[in-house]
């Protein structure tokens, strides 16, 4: 039985991997939680913290459930106490990508990181449908990437990858740089910017004087539709009118040169500020 540490335990995304962890007989799991706020969820949850260093010295995996900003500061302090053949687990590729994980040859880190539940997919239990994260009643699929460690070490990873997200449909193996092109370049700083824009624009619409509910059905039925379509999943073209209104307007919202959020230069610049930003809760 592998021994697992959770370094933030009692945080938004811990508790998420707690609940999964918990009952769970193939892993003895430790929570360390050092905020008093977190400390109580964890008692609500009827868990017990564990003090770092009892914690650390008992565990054959850390898992970082623990902001970006923090892990360049946390590793530095824990990997070198760690025993040889321990494995980190982070969450996000950015610590790794940006190069602030320590380097020591007798420890493993694994990324994984969850793909969320499909906007297309076939759940009909109505708890399912309204778990937006996963990891709780929607199954999912998720990414994984052996950043440093042998190889057999990656089966070891994914095992707990696919326990901490469960239920989990496929489980991709990427590497770290191409997790980072996937977040935050493709699904944050282009996705959530353009979707963010979306929602401006169904307010401005709102304050136009539309009635708001008439508004959000018909802007969030077409956005299914039309995402399907884009996606060749419907076996139907866009309309010439639909056509023909996005390449009217595609240059006066976009920049020529928008794929530029997507080059390695640039998402290595993004990844050094979120690893080195102000820590938020």
């Amino acid at each position: 039985m592998s021994t697992i540490a959770v370094m933030g335990a009692g945080g938004k995304m811990g508790q998420r991997l707690t609940r999964n962890l918990k009952d769970n007989p193939d892993y003895k799991t430790l929570y360390v939680e050092i905020s008093e706020a977190g400390q109580a969820s964890l008692a609500e949850l009827g868990l017990p913290v564990t003090p770092q260093a009892e914690a650390l010295a008992q565990a054959d995996v850390v898992i970082l459930a623990v902001p970006d900003a923090l892990i360049g500061k946390i590793c530095r302090e824990i990997v070198p106490g760690l025993r040889s053949g321990t494995m980190l687990i982070g969450l996000d590729p950015a610590a790794g990508y940006a190069g602030v994980l320590p380097e020591r040859e007798d420890i493993s880190y694994f990324i994984t990181h969850p793909c969320h539940p499909p906007i297309f997919g076939d759940e009909t239990d109505p708890e399912a449908q309204r778990d937006w994260f996963g990891g709780d009643k929607a199954k999912q699929h998720i990414v994984c990437s052996l950043h440093h460690g042998p190889e057999k070490d990656y089966a070891r990873g994914e095992a707990i990858a696919r326990t901490i997200y469960a239920p989990v449909m496929k489980a991709h193996r990427l590497n770290t740089e191409q997790m980072a092109i996937l977040e935050p370049a493709l699904v944050e700083t282009l996705s959530l910017t353009c979707i963010t824009i979306c929602r401006e624009a169904v307010d401005e619409v709102i304050r136009m004087g539309l009635p708001e509910q008439a508004v959000r059905d018909f802007f969030l039925g077409h956005l299914r539709t039309t995402t399907a379509i884009v996606f060749d999943m419907t076996g139907f073209p866009v309309s010439d009118g639909a056509r023909l209104a996005v390449s009217e307007a595609r240059s006066q919202i976009f920049q020529p040169d928008w794929k530029k959020v997507l080059k390695v230069e640039n998402i290595k610049k993004s990844v050094q500020k979120i690893t080195h930003a102000t820590a938020k809760d």
